[in-house]
């Protein structure tokens, strides 16, 4: 008993170090190699810590590392463990943690051929200063891409309008190229345009000061017992497991720290209700705090007026 009480103590051990990346490889080996020598003989309960280790390096893969050599080492631990288990649910779950490893590195390795077919296209340098490079062209600001889609735009029209077709082909095949160049890089280049005067403004990120304040719980056998056992984070979808630790948002819904951050950085309000957190844009806040006090007025206009009414009833 002793023997597996040290057992479920280095593993808890190694499933706090699976959240350091620099760790992340040892602690998956060393889970890896207490698992088939002890697994077979361990109780039923050790036999429980050792797949909620197991599910937890899944969690952890799919919510925080992309990197290859991680997804592979988890790829065997899951092959693994697949063999060393009875429970017909665990199997199922463990073949589906196989084929999200398998993959993710498929996805990997496609990406990695496709930059290099690419780098092997474009990597042929560029003249500079009367010099070709041996590096390619880096790419152009999306400052001076707006510019040359005006310039492109006018050559296009006026070549348009005048009629004139004699001398003008190289100067609208240059005008289509930028155009092509806007097309290729529009997710980059539209939000700046709308982050203009004439456009809708982005939410600004929010507060660094306020996300730090945003308490953290560590997930506890009772947590996932209130919440019950099919709880997951609403951003990964991941079911809670013990040692996770979950970020608290002021409308009181709880998510993965590293999901909120992102989640965050992007959106700055709660998946759930919409809920918006400080920034620290104080020109924003101070448009906020306008918007709300006109709404507040029209509401109460709004009951003066209905009250009126009622009285003349």
């Amino acid at each position: 008993m002793a023997n597996e009480e040290e057992i479920r103590q280095k593993l808890q051990e190694l499933q706090k170090q699976l959240g350091k990346k620099q760790m992340f490889e040892e602690s998956l080996s060393n889970i890896r190699s207490l698992l088939l020598q002890n697994y077979s003989s361990s109780s039923p309960s050790l036999q429980q810590s050792f797949y909620s280790v197991v599910c937890r390096v899944a969690t952890i893969l799919k919510t925080r590392y992309t990197s290859p050599g991680f997804w592979s080492a988890g790829l065997k631990l899951f092959q693994e463990a697949e063999q060393l288990v009875c429970s017909a649910s665990e199997k199922k779950h463990l073949h589906s943690c196989i084929s999200q490893a398998r993959e993710h590195l498929s996805e990997v390795e496609n990406s990695s051929e496709d930059l290099r077919s690419s780098e092997n296209r474009t990597n042929r340098g560029y003249l500079f200063e009367g010099h070709l490079t041996v590096d390619p062209e880096p790419p152009r600001p999306n400052w001076l891409v707006q510019s040359n889609l005006m310039t492109a735009a006018a050559t296009l029209f006026h070549g348009e309008s005048s009629g004139d077709q004699t001398g003008s082909n190289n100067s609208t095949e240059g005008a289509v190229n930028l155009l092509q160049d806007l097309i290729d890089r529009f997710d980059d280049i539209v939000p700046e345009f709308l982050e203009g005067d004439s456009g809708v403004p982005r939410v600004p990120p929010a507060s660094k000061e306020v996300v730090a304040k945003l308490p953290v719980t560590d997930v506890t056998e009772d947590f996932i017992l209130k919440l019950g056992k099919d709880a997951v984070c609403s951003i990964c979808q991941e079911n809670l497991v013990i040692d996770d630790k979950m970020q608290e948002l002021p409308c009181k819904h709880m998510f993965h720290p590293p999901c909120l951050k992102s989640w965050l950085d992007q959106h700055n309000s709660c998946p759930i209700c919409r809920h918006e957190l400080k920034t620290d844009d104080h020109e924003y806040e101070s448009r906020k705090e306008r918007e709300k006090e006109a709404e507040e007025e029209r509401k109460g206009a709004a009951n003066a007026v209905r009250g009126g009414e009622y009285m003349y009833v």
